[in-house]
């Protein structure tokens, strides 16, 4: 959001920023530098908390200095929940889990008979209104004692101001749905495309419960090869303002932690009646695309649909594969279902590098996984195999994906404007990736040209093929994670809108999220406006200002999630590296700040901070654009991507954090 400022005046909105010693920052705008922020130092915050939305008086400017202020009024609070922990002295106080928050809040009327001390609690905030003194909140729920999986799980949930469980009434209506689903597929099954005797499959990680997409392959009596991209059809159950989908709506996206899925759909749709189990019926929105029959025998054959057909189907899977399994047939070159997962596999291969030829940028990434015991602590924790079976089914994805959003494009197109006199764009929902902005793109032509690169950037561009070069020419080299990760931190965030912008990352003019309406509604919305332009339905005013809200909305959700999904995982880390206290590990530098620097740990990828005073007996600069800290008398130096060695100091569960030293 950006900021606002008034016409004559010395004042200014914002969403502000805080840390744990009360200093301030207000934002000019998502995109501008942190450096151009509005610093609001210590006493003069106002009561203002992250994220809130504040009015700002502007201190006068003094040159060469970052400008400062001081919020004169709270618009509107971010939140009014809290989770933290409970301490017990002359007072109740509640020290919050987020360490942004500078101030304890004050728990005047705690319940009686019970010791509360170290315990996790919810509160809301009651009133602020003297900066002299603490805020004062109300218990809304004690969630457990501090270190318990369970209650960690869920205040890293409630923190981010996102529900647990789903209410009663939801899964009331999802056992109605369930119970009528019988009859209900028998009559669907007469209005759709039935693929039914097609060889159909799922593949999906092996602790996966429900499964959005199965793919089908089959070939042509001409020799065509025709696949299926097959998604579930959650749409057909799950109507429009209906008490599940209001639900749904407030989520935006099913939660993945470590130890669990809080989904977005009560488990009798997404586990059960929605999810493609195998060997049952199911109602799905396809996106089926023919081939001709060179494009898996000639390895010069372009990969391009030459015939492409969306709609609703119905389909029976006749295997469920996780990722292993499936891979092991390709090695082995035998076993059921082989011919099929060789043709998606070679078709696949052939897309990637079409993709990356027209532009998409090929970033590597990691993930790690979890082994936990019965009780749910972890005993491994190990990076994520990705294989050519997570490639092959990436890859139709994407393309499902891409041809979904073109094919409604082109609808649209076709109309110029619909009764409403709208743009096109207006009326559908896509998955955008601007193009990062100019003066990041400067700021990372200047860092590398100092380590030897060039990037070429034309008036504030650059193009995704000048991107991937250099990513291939770092490749295997000691500066590989360095520039890898500068050149991460120049791009922009992929969202959610209905404004058509192209997908930058990915070289897709047009792209929308179509594979994955379990867990994520957007996916819904799409499969709903597909649906309409397919029977050559209008889309109402109404409609369209519900979506736009729609797509702002599950964009922020989205955010949420996923911060409660890392979150997750580093308290998952940090309990896994508490056990091991005083051993020895190698790892990278993965981040540099003035107060040390982060080491990712080469296994685990478990991050923890070496503190500048264990660096050595030496004053150290912090060089914030070379990503670097160096010693000002040893002149020794920790860069961004560098190689140590070190040991695990000590591991505060409570702030999910792992302090590491240095080993000679």
């Amino acid at each position: 959001m950006t900021e606002q400022k008034n016409s004559g005046s010395n004042t200014i909105e914002g969403v502000i920023t805080t840390t744990a010693k009360g200093l301030g920052f207000v934002s000019l705008g998502e995109d501008s530098p942190r450096e151009e922020d509005i610093r609001i130092e210590a006493g003069f915050l106002n009561t203002a908390l992250p994220k809130d939305r504040v009015k700002v008086v502007l201190h006068p400017k003094i040159e060469g200095m970052q400008q400062t202020g001081e919020v004169v009024e709270i618009i509107a609070r971010a939140k009014i929940n809290f989770v933290g922990t409970i301490e017990e002295d002359s007072a109740t106080f509640l020290i919050p889990q987020d360490t942004r928050i500078y101030v304890d809040f004050l728990i005047p009327n705690p319940p009686h008979g019970e010791k509360l001390a170290g315990k996790k609690a919810l509160v809301h905030l009651s009133v602020w209104d003297d900066v002299k003194k603490n805020p004062t909140a109300e218990i809304i729920e004690i969630l457990g004692d501090a270190g318990d999986n369970e209650t960690e799980i869920r205040a890293i949930v409630l923190d981010k101001g996102l529900a647990m469980e789903l209410p009663e009434a939801i899964h009331r209506e999802a056992d109605e749905l369930k119970k009528n689903s019988p009859a209900f597929i028998a009559e669907e099954a007469k209005k759709r495309r039935d693929f039914r005797e097609v060889a159909t499959f799922t593949i999906d990680p092996i602790d996966a419960k429900d499964f959005d997409d199965a793919i089908s392959v089959q070939t042509l009596a001409n020799g065509d090869i025709e696949i299926g991209v097959h998604i579930a059809d959650v749409s057909a159950y799950v109507k429009p303002h209906a008490a599940i989908d209001e639900e749904a709506r407030k989520r935006a996206t099913s939660i993945y932690l470590v130890d669990r899925v809080i989904p977005m759909f009560p488990e009798v749709l997404s586990n059960d009646l929605c999810s493609l189990n195998q060997g049952e019926d199911k109602l799905v929105f396809s996106a089926v695309f023919t081939f001709d029959a060179g494009v898996f025998k000639n390895p010069a054959t372009k990969v391009v649909p030459k015939d492409s057909w969306f709609g609703r189907a119905i389909i029976h899977s006749n295997k469920r594969f996780n990722y292993e399994e499936a891979q092991a047939v390709l090695d082995v070159g035998t076993g059921i279902f082989y011919d099929e997962l060789n043709i998606l596999n070679v078709i696949a291969k052939k897309l990637e590098i079409q993709k990356k030829a027209e532009g998409a940028i090929s970033f590597e990434h990691e993930e790690v996984r979890f082994e936990l015991d019965e009780n749910k602590k972890p005993v491994r924790v190990y990076k994520k195999t990705f294989q050519d079976t997570n490639k092959l089914v990436e890859e139709f994805m994407l393309l499902a994906n891409k041809k979904v959003a073109e094919y409604v494009s082109e609808v649209l197109e076709k109309s110029s404007s619909n009764e409403h006199g709208k743009h096109p764009d207006d009326i559908f929902v896509y998955r955008v990736h601007d193009e990062p902005k100019p003066e990041r793109l400067e700021a990372l032509k200047k860092f590398l040209a100092s380590v030897g690169y060039q990037l070429p950037v034309n008036e504030g561009r650059v193009s995704p093929h000048d991107l991937n070069a250099l990513l291939d020419k770092i490749k295997g080299t000691p500066e590989e994670i360095m520039l890898s990760t500068a050149t991460i931190r120049t791009m922009a965030k992929a969202v959610y809108t209905t404004k058509n912008i192209g997908h930058f990352g990915l070289a897709f003019e047009h792209y929308t999220h179509f594979t994955s309406p379990i867990r994520r509604y957007p996916d819904v919305m799409v499969h709903r406006l597909l649906g309409h332009y397919l029977t050559h339905e209008p889309v109402t005013r109404e409609e369209m200002q519900d979506y736009r809200a729609l797509t702002i909305h599950s964009s922020e959700m989205e955010k949420l999630a996923a911060d409660a999904e890392r979150a997750s995982i580093k308290f998952k880390q940090a309990e896994y590296m508490s056990e091991r206290v005083g051993k020895e590990f190698t790892g990278v530098i993965s981040g540099v700040a003035e107060w040390g620097v982060f080491v990712e740990e080469d296994e685990t990828k478990c991050e923890g901070l070496i503190r500048i005073s264990d660096l050595g007996n030496d004053y150290y600069v912090f060089e914030k654009e070379n990503y670097r800290i160096i010693g000002k008398q040893s002149r020794k130096r920790f860069t961004l991507g560098d190689k140590l060695k070190f040991r695990v100091k000590s591991v505060d569960l409570e702030r999910k954090s792992i302090d590491y030293e240095l080993v000679d």
